[in-house]
């Protein structure tokens, strides 16, 4: 074996554990193909001489191979992609794919989104197999996944009918090592240190932390028994300064702060002529967070293959993931806060605040935030001035999140004759997550006591609001444990010193497949697969809510023990607010818990189950056609559903008093989604790619549950009574008989590979029809056996708001790919190379008839993504940006439930330099420096299309890291 012979060898060491191009590869005859192709590519680079391809540009070609190799329209993240670029998770990798982008989440990505679809529409596959999602939904949360226990990713942009359990917008195959196919022994350790450069924003927290690889694997009973072991930590600092305004009203005559009556007529008052009709901040939260993400991931794999007639692999992946926020600000009502004084009026009761002749009563209510004449107006909004009479809230809020995944599988092939090969899969997978989401309130004193605050604001170019103020928000003395606002004075008559919301999720999926393969000869088909898939598949949501009060009422000075330093809002132009540590002062039981017994947290409990039975057929072509080689498939998926969901159904009867009542529901349906895919070989290394395949997506969860709040009017409740004309009965919540979104898909794309298919270009267009999309409309739906509170209604049909099927729409859109290394122009440049990628994608979706048509949520119309990198004599540096237009962005709004607000566009940039050592004492290595967001791109959300109109601001800073890599 020659020196470089050796160093390559070493390199695939060196790929983070190389797991090899095979376990990227679909399941069944695709799967064989690509590690055929792989192993021969493999071999070609070993003989090549003195040209020593590794690392970045090995991973590169092996995923070009794979995507060249499959039948369907794909995209590959091979093993060295993700070991070497600086990704927490494998969404970062996801996100740089042609197509394919991400939504940030506390500056990392999470969730994806591919062909403008959001999570909902995708659907994430372990080793082939469905895979149970943390998140409240089917969107899957892949910052769960460590990237250093996975040996590639495949991204399935067209369907087939062997790949069960496909997404409408595609499918994401994480698959981890096949030890056999690896073929060699290795054993590897890596470590890195990170910081973010923003610094520790909360006190008790840290802006360090470490991450450590070790993976091992081995063959042993001559290469017939093969064994892949790894384990992975990390403990991720994350920290952020966030501005959060609560909206941009409209100044308004009405208002008595800013209206008067002459005349019997409302008219502006005095100085305020020039603020009525200007938008104003309507109330802002500013908080500082600092979270730590600590996962500890492992992975098994056993293979044996004691012949070349049997086959048998047992895997099993499990992550333990704990995500723990900090967050302290200070929330300021500003034009929404308060209760105001009438000028004008006597003797009146104004929003519960008791005037008589103008003057509030003392002890009954306190004046109204009132904004100067002053103020500075641009454009129709006010960017600058003065308020007074302020009442702010200083949060001290917590985020927790402990939430482990477990996956095992079992896969035998057996092949019974030359032309048979049967196959049978198990397979098991759970999720248990339990999240504290804790929210605490200090002022100066509770509801209509305690001081007030002068505030001078001004508007940035970003949108933030900074702010001057008079009081020091960090004394201990000051600000205490109370209910500034009167907030939550419905169940606790002192109102509520904090929030506490507690869920809790499980998700499970047992499953089971059966396979079989018949080889055929003679005929432009060279085999037919036939399949069975049969899963269960059930997930709950708890819904444990508690308001926090004050023992005996009143306020609350927080004790010593739980004191911290202050924290700094300087970015705000506040200068410090008082900190303590929430959950611990909440355990000690200083607090009361009362449980929240309103119909809107008891009808959030909810269970769904689903049956799903899948059997498919798919021919597998391989024909010569006019002189050039025609393969692809066609098949047909038979997808038959039942599902149920249990649940409550509750409504209000007064203050803390609700009515409930057991419901459930469910319906069963077939669909049969055909597909087909054809890849032409038009030219040397040239394909025409043609897809056609029908294809489902099935509701989120919440939208199929049985829960829903209902209301019983018993003014309604007369002898004229219909259900949709004044019936005394109302309702929302979900709908168990929901279907699923239904989509027909028309793919073509060409792709030209070069340079001995060490690069590539691509153009790809696509179209779907939605036959149906899932939206929300009033339906009639049947109140029978729903408490009334004794009263006999007369009719038992009502209005129900919810979910359902209704019309669809189009979305379409134009993709273009090139990947190439530079020597191919020139021989100086070797090293050197780039990958570009942009979509633009556009839509349009009108469920309701008698409803304008939107676009599609999650949608960015543009997405580019770009890579410089080079790679030689050991050193090895890249650069990466993505790109992503505005979209509309689904984020956690009031009590985190789910919110739709526009997502700015933005761009962010990482980098990376390495070197490794390749001969001498230290063979074997690696060293490397990283940066994630390079520019410090902050997140933004706005609101009615007007960016000025700021409702979330967030900057992450940039996270640095250092680390070394040793293959042994």
């Amino acid at each position: 074996m020659t020196m470089f012979q050796r160093l390559n060898r070493r390199a695939r060491l060196l790929s983070g554990v190389a797991f090899g191009a095979a376990a990227m590869m679909s399941v069944g005859a695709a799967q064989a193909q690509t590690a055929a192709a792989t192993a021969q590519a493999d071999d070609q680079a070993t003989e090549v001489g003195e040209i020593v391809v590794t690392g970045i540009r090995r991973s590169i070609e092996a995923s070009i191979n794979a995507k060249a190799n499959n039948t369907s329209i794909v995209e590959v993240i091979s093993a060295e992609d993700i070991g070497k670029l600086p990704d927490v998770s494998i969404a970062e990798s996801l996100a740089r794919l042609p197509g394919v982008t991400s939504q940030r989440l506390d500056g990392r990505s999470q969730a994806i989104s591919i062909r403008g679809l959001g999570p909902d529409f995708t659907t994430a596959l372990l080793n082939g197999r469905e895979l149970v999602t943390t998140g409240d939904n089917r969107g899957v949360e892949f910052d769960q996944f460590p990237s250093e226990l996975l040996g590639g990713v495949t991204v399935y942009k067209t369907p087939d009918a062997a790949l069960v359990g496909q997404g409408l917008a595609g499918t994401v195959d994480l698959r981890t090592v096949r030890p056999l196919a690896y073929g060699r022994q290795a054993l590897a350790v890596n470590y890195r240190h990170e910081w973010n450069d923003i610094g520790a924003l909360n006190s008790g927290t840290t802006d360090k932390g470490d991450r450590y690889t070790i993976s091992y694997i081995d063959q042993f009973l001559d290469g017939t028994l093969g064994v892949a072991l790894g384990y992975a930590h990390m403990s991720s600092p994350y920290q952020s300064e966030r501005f959060n305004a609560w909206g941009y009203p409209n100044i308004d005559i009405n208002d008595d702060r800013f209206g008067q009556t002459v005349g019997g007529a409302r008219v502006a008052r005095p100085g305020y002529e020039d603020e009525i009709g200007q938008l104003v901040t309507g109330g802002v939260k500013p908080y500082v967070m600092s979270s730590e993400l600590e996962r500890d991931g492992y992975m098994g794999v056993l293979e044996w293959r004691p012949n070349d007639r049997f086959h048998t692999t047992l895997d099993a992946f499990y992550s333990e993931f704990k995500n723990t926020q900090i967050l302290r600000g200070i929330e300021f009502p500003l034009y929404w806060g308060g209760l105001a004084e009438s000028p004008g009026r006597s003797d009146t009761v104004l929003g519960g605040c008791q005037i008589t002749n103008n003057v509030p009563t003392p002890n009954v209510c306190r004046p109204a935030p009132s904004l100067r004449p002053d103020a500075t107006i641009e454009d129709g909004l006010i960017v600058a001035g003065t308020w007074d009479n302020i009442k702010g809230v200083v949060r001290n809020d917590l985020n927790k999140r402990d939430s482990n995944i477990t996956a095992i599988g079992w896969n035998t092939e057996f092949v019974a004759s030359d032309d048979w090969t049967l196959g049978l899969d198990v397979n098991y997978s759970k999720v248990e997550r339990n999240d504290i989401i804790l929210e605490t309130n200090a002022g100066t004193g509770r509801n209509i006591n305690g001081a007030l605050d002068t505030l001078g604001f001004e508007l940035t170019d970003d949108g933030v609001t900074r702010f001057t103020s008079q009081l020091n928000y960090a004394d201990p003395t000051l600000i205490r444990l109370t209910s500034p606002q009167g907030w939550g004075g419905d169940v606790i008559p002192e109102g509520q010193v904090g929030y506490m919301n507690t869920p809790s999720i499980e998700d499970e999926i047992k499953a089971v497949r059966l396979t079989a393969t018949r080889e055929l000869h003679q005929t432009p088909f060279k085999s037919i697969d036939f399949g069975f898939n049969y899963s269960e598949r059930t997930k709950t949501f708890v819904n444990d809510q508690y308001y926090l009060g004050v023992p005996g009422g009143g306020d609350l000075a927080v004790p010593s023990e739980f004191l911290l330093d202050p924290t700094d809002l300087g970015y705000l132009g506040i200068s410090q607010v008082l900190s303590y540590d929430a959950l611990g002062l909440v355990n000690s039981g200083a607090l009361n818990l009362i449980r929240n017994p309103n119909a809107d947290v008891i009808s959030g409990n909810w269970g769904v189950t689903e049956k799903v039975s899948t059997s498919y057929v798919r021919a597998n072509l391989d024909h010569n056609l006019f002189g050039r080689r025609l393969t692809g498939n066609v098949g047909m998926q038979f997808v038959y559903t039942d599902q149920s969901s249990d649940g409550f159904s509750a409504r209000q009867v007064g203050p803390g008093v609700s009515e409930t009542v057991a419901v459930s529901g469910g319906v069963d349906y077939l669909e049969i989604l055909p597909s087909s895919n054809f890849i032409l070989e038009v030219g040397d290394d040239l394909f025409a790619r043609f897809a056609v395949a029908r294809t489902l997506a099935r509701p989120r969860m919440d939208d199929m549950r049985a829960s829903q709040n209902y209301s019983f009017n018993i003014a309604n409740n007369n002898d004229t009574a219909q259900p949709d004309n004044a019936s005394p009965w109302s309702a929302s919540g979900g709908n168990p008989e929901l279907r699923p979104y239904i989509a027909d898909v028309v793919d073509l794309s060409f792709e030209k590979y070069f340079a001995n298919r060490k690069g590539y270009v691509s153009l790809a267009a696509f179209y779907k029809h939605l036959e149906s999309y899932v939206y929300t409309r009033n339906e009639i739906v049947d109140f029978t056996g729903y408490p009334t509170g004794g009263v006999t209604p007369v009719i038992n049909q009502g209005l129900s708001t919810r979910a359902d099927n209704g019309e669809g729409g189009w979305i379409k859109g134009l993709e273009f790919s090139v990947s190439a290394p530079f020597d191919m122009f020139h021989p100086a440049l070797e090293g050197f190379g780039g990958l570009f990628s942009a979509s633009q994608t556009d839509s349009e979706v009108q469920p309701d008839p008698n409803v304008a048509p939107t676009t599609m949520p999650g949608l960015s119309e543009t997405v580019i993504n770009g890579t410089l990198y080079y790679e030689r004599y050991g050193f090895q540096t890249r650069v990466s940006a993505r790109h992503r237009s505005d979209y509309l962005g689904e984020v956690a709004g009031f009590g985190n439930g789910r919110t739709l607000r526009s997502v700015a566009a933005e761009t962010v940039v990482d980098a990376q330099i390495g070197y490794e050592f390749q001969s001498g004492p230290l063979e074997g290595l690696s060293i490397l420096a990283q940066v994630n967001n390079l520019t410090d791109e902050p997140f933004k959300t706005f609101e009615n299309g007007d960016e000025r109109r700021t409702i979330d601001y967030q900057s992450y800073g940039r996270t640095f890291a250092v680390g070394m890599n040793y293959r042994f």
